[in-house]
């Protein structure tokens, strides 16, 4: 079925639709979509809403008051397991919307005190006395992941040697200039505009600790993907001809960046937003570099397929972590969330390709990851928070 024929025969069901986003520079392909002509094209008016918190959109989400959202891969598969105080809903992954992108920064404090390593990051979280505190964006989402991911991977237990707290995006520079955090893990452009005001340093990225990571992806109830298939199929189309727009040159991307910087969108100063949405990277150590694996909204599809790997990872890493106390069923739960099906015929319709199910990648602890035994990639680390993984010798040689 092409483009034509789509366009012909499933016209949207409902053709104006209230998006959330969050006021972050990964919302972009969403904000060009309503913005730029793309929504349009397949029959559709964006009403993009920002929201004040991933809590708020996620209620929003719940309530119908959104159709759809920019949502963390995490928050759509914690509320699908009935986690972090939403009651269990069926949800659906209409699309990836990037990958890369997010970093965890430092506080001044810390930076001052010569804290600017992993190593000396961990001396001092395994240190007597008060612990230092890190903030994250909600319980289930991907900054949450990342952060225990990359704390346990240099030893340091996320849920015992440091305390965490949840603070929306666009409210951590804040935290930290009251000192009521010692570092946090976000997405841009907050971490960038922390370095520019010389607010701390950026420690690590999540690109360091997953080349090519799931990030946010195009979320809404299963109720809506069921009820609206082709208003569904139409978003997808609109959003992904702009995340491939975006994607195209350096020119689009720099065009993007002025966009996200308005008032109505992110919201913050250009020169904090582009650098890294190009991937110029520098620390505030001294460090600057070309990112091998920066912010990417496209890359000929591979960005955008909704995985099932990558569903499945999210729930590998609750329960780990204890928010699961038995193993579901990884594989089947993915297929409910990942709208495969939808995915495929928007992205066929568009002459992209769309790669396989599944996906293998090697973490920065030299895991692999391709979705293959999650209940026993769950139990495989040294650190964990599950009452029934006893870590065996070879784990605990590592």
């Amino acid at each position: 079925m092409n483009e034509h024929d789509i366009s012909r025969s499933a016209a949207p069901e409902k053709p104006v639709l209230k998006i959330g986003f969050m006021a972050l520079t990964d919302a972009a392909s969403i904000i060009v979509a309503a913005t730029q002509g793309f929504a349009e094209k397949h029959g559709l008016t964006l009403n993009l809403q920002r929201q004040a918190s991933w809590a708020t959109l996620r209620d929003k989400l719940l309530s119908g008051e959104l159709d759809a959202a920019h949502s963390l891969y995490g928050l759509v598969y914690g509320v699908q397991l009935g986690l972090g105080g939403a009651p269990a809903t069926d949800m659906a992954v209409l699309m990836g919307l990037n990958q890369n992108g997010q970093s965890i920064n430092l506080s001044p404090a810390l930076q001052a005190a010569g804290v600017s390593t992993a190593s000396a990051l961990a001396q001092r979280a395994h240190q007597s006395g008060a612990k230092l505190i890190f903030a994250q964006t909600f319980p289930t989402g991907t900054h949450a992941m990342w952060l225990n991911y990359w704390l346990a991977s240099q030893g340091i237990h996320p849920l015992t040697d440091v305390d965490s707290v949840v603070v929306p995006p666009p409210q951590m520079l804040a935290h930290l200039k009251a000192r009521r955090i010692d570092g946090f893990c976000v997405g841009e452009p907050w971490s960038a505009q922390a370095v520019d005001e010389q607010m701390g340093c950026t420690l690590t990225t999540s690109q360091a600790i997953w080349p090519d990571h799931p990030e946010k992806v195009l979320a809404c109830t299963h109720q809506f993907a069921e009820q609206h298939p082709n208003s569904a199929r139409a978003l997808i189309m609109a959003v992904l001809e702009a995340s491939r727009f975006i994607d195209e040159s350096e020119e689009n991307r720099r065009s993007a960046a002025q966009l996200l910087s308005g008032s109505e969108y992110v919201d913050a100063p250009l020169s904090a937003i582009q650098p890294r949405f190009l991937g110029h990277y520098q620390d505030g150590l001294g460090h600057a570099w070309q990112d091998a694996h920066p912010l990417r909204f496209h890359a000929g599809g591979e960005v955008n397929q909704p995985y099932l790997s990558d569903g499945m990872w999210f729930m590998t890493q609750f329960r780990r972590w204890g928010l699961l106390r038995d193993d579901p069923d990884y594989l089947a739960i993915a297929r409910r969330v990942q709208q495969l099906d939808l995915y495929r015929q928007a992205a066929e319709s568009l002459g992209i390709s769309v790669p396989s199910e599944m996906r293998s990648s090697q973490l920065l602890d030299g895991q692999i990851w391709d979705g293959d035994d999650p209940a026993g990639y769950a139990r495989s680390f040294a650190l964990h928070a599950m009452v029934d993984a006893p870590i065996s010798a070879q784990q605990e040689s590592r």
